[in-house]
């Protein structure tokens, strides 16, 4: 039998990737919401704070995705949900939706899914390569 963890590690990769950049690609076409302005400045951090967004849901997406400093990429995936939730989701984190799930689903998944990828790495189908340097 072939060892198929690439094959894997290429599907968490592309999926969650191309997921979290649908987010990222509303950004730069609306801007970055008010809302999350309000949010950053509301906990008092420094608004410029705000586009950081655009490092976790463009850039760190499309780094997986190539498969180009990838372990790099999964950990501001992380950091990105850790924030998210902090900012604007805290008071939801142990509510369940109304169709029984975890209300924070989406974002558990996000966040571990770059866990993930930090810590499995790229594998052979990456543009790093499976022993590039942070793959």
């Amino acid at each position: 039998m072939r060892n198929t963890d690439d094959l894997g590690k290429l599907l968490l990769r592309v999926s969650l990737g191309v997921l979290l950049l649908f987010h990222g690609t509303a950004k730069v076409m609306g801007g970055v919401p008010a809302s999350i302005m309000a949010k950053v400045v509301e906990h008092g951090w420094p608004a410029w704070i705000t586009y950081g967004v655009y490092i976790g849901e463009v850039l760190a997406p499309a780094l997986i995705i190539l498969g180009v400093l990838t372990r790099v990429g999964g950990l501001i995936i992380a950091l990105n949900m850790v924030i998210a939730v902090y900012l604007a989701h805290l008071p939801q984190l142990t509510e369940l939706a109304s169709a029984g799930g975890w209300r924070l689903a989406l974002q558990g998944m996000y966040f571990s899914g770059g866990l993930c990828v930090a810590l499995l790495g790229a594998g052979r189908f990456s543009l790093g390569g499976a022993r590039g340097r942070f793959n």
